[in-house]
């Protein structure tokens, strides 16, 4: 896997990493918004696509979780969804969101997405109740149904150990 950067030139610096024998792209959260260059690194097939990361805790579950299972689709299955908390600095003072207990936090938001992606992929009922996060309602006007790639593979990133 090798970097991509910002959004002009995605699709071609793509198509020379995969000539040049790349197996995938990453995009990572930092002067840029994370999604967009895999979007458009999705029309290069062949390349496996994924967030290095895509910061967890100023998100909510049902934004993420239809982000990643467009890319996922678009993508033809070849999407992974990297997560991470940042630090506390970034958190609050970049994104003005809460950082109290990130592990939690993350843990609880990796569970309500496997909610939703059971929601939309095997017809259960959606209701996730936690701590940090709360999805009970899935109407069929919000619910884009299966993914034909099933839900994007996860994995989460950390700096250090749990504290």
């Amino acid at each position: 896997m090798t970097a991509l950067f910002g959004p002009t030139d995605v699709v071609e610096r793509a198509a020379l990493l995969r000539e040049a024998g790349a197996s995938g792209v990453f995009t990572f959260e930092g002067p840029r918004e994370v999604f967009t260059p895999l979007v458009l690194a999705s029309t290069v097939k062949g390349l496996d696509l994924m967030t290095n990361v895509a910061i967890a805790l100023p998100r909510n579950p049902i934004q993420l979780a239809h982000q990643a299972n467009d890319l996922q689709e678009i993508s033809e299955g070849r999407f992974i969804l990297g997560l991470g908390t940042q630090i506390r600095a970034q958190i609050e003072k970049r994104y003005g969101a809460e950082f109290d207990h990130p592990v939690a936090r993350i843990k609880e938001m990796v569970g309500a997405l496997r909610a939703i992606f059971a929601t939309w992929n095997d017809g259960e009922r959606l209701d996730f109740r936690g701590e940090y996060f709360r999805h009970t309602l899935m109407t069929p006007t919000f619910n884009p149904g299966p993914n034909p790639f099933g839900p994007p593979r996860s994995c989460l990133h950390a700096a250090r150990p749990h504290q």
